[in-house]
């Protein structure tokens, strides 16, 4: 493990984060609570309502340098051009101030009862960069570029997607055998065009972060299969 910093470069412009992540800022920088009028205020309560991200979002604005506070976590940079991604609650860290940190509603039953990601996640909207952290090292995570095709993955480690990838959750197998000879059940079910990344390793951090790493001395699939 190491530590990392973001440090962000300001030229007349903005960037909004999370509240509490401020170590240092040097040059002409200015705070704003960043509420947004009564429109905008209705708009954050219903956002932190909805996902895990806190209400208001400090908002420096100026010219020169921004420090954030000292981690051992994962950070990941993403630039959108005129787009928007749909990330998973909570991760949201910094990003542009030309960027609309939002709601996105599941828009199928079944997804938002089944899916683990729960009815509503955080959509990020327009021009710009946003930095995101991670629970596992960059290296560690899969970048699929789908172009009309499906990805179906057996968990809940699906760190974003764009907002053009259709998500839903399916059967594993066709009929009552089907399900019963996988092994598996339901799964996350990606489709269209566009990119999801995957944290494949996710789960191993979480049994590590929870104490649990007696866990990890066999695969789950094999651990009570008799010799």
């Amino acid at each position: 493990m190491s530590l990392k910093q973001i440090k962000i470069t300001l030229n007349d412009s903005g960037v909004i984060v999370e509240p509490g992540a401020l170590y240092f800022h040097k040059g002409a920088i200015t705070c704003d609570a960043n509420i947004g009028g009564v429109g905008g205020l209705a708009k954050k309560m219903i956002k932190k309502k909805l996902t895990n991200e806190t209400a208001f979002n400090p908002l420096y604005r100026g010219t020169g340098e921004v420090f954030l506070e000292p981690s051992f976590s994962h950070f990941l940079i993403v630039s959108l051009d005129n787009g928007s991604i749909i990330v998973d609650k909570g991760i949201f860290y910094c990003s542009e101030s030309s960027l609309e940190v939002g709601v996105a509603a599941q828009k199928n039953l079944a997804a938002g009862l089944l899916g683990g990601e729960g009815w509503f996640q955080t959509k990020i909207s327009g021009t710009g960069t946003c930095i995101l952290e991670s629970p596992v090292p960059l290296g560690e995570i899969l970048k699929y570029n789908l172009n009309n095709e499906k990805l179906q993955v057996d968990g809940n480690f699906a760190l974003l997607r764009s907002d053009s990838v259709r998500f839903s959750i399916e059967s594993s197998g066709k009929g009552i055998a089907g399900r019963l000879t996988s092994g598996e059940g339901l799964l996350q079910t990606f489709e269209g065009t566009g990119t999801v990344w995957l944290a494949p390793t996710q789960p191993v951090y979480n049994s590590i972060s929870t104490g649990s790493v007696s866990s990890l001395a066999a695969a789950p699939y094999s651990r009570h299969n008799p010799a």
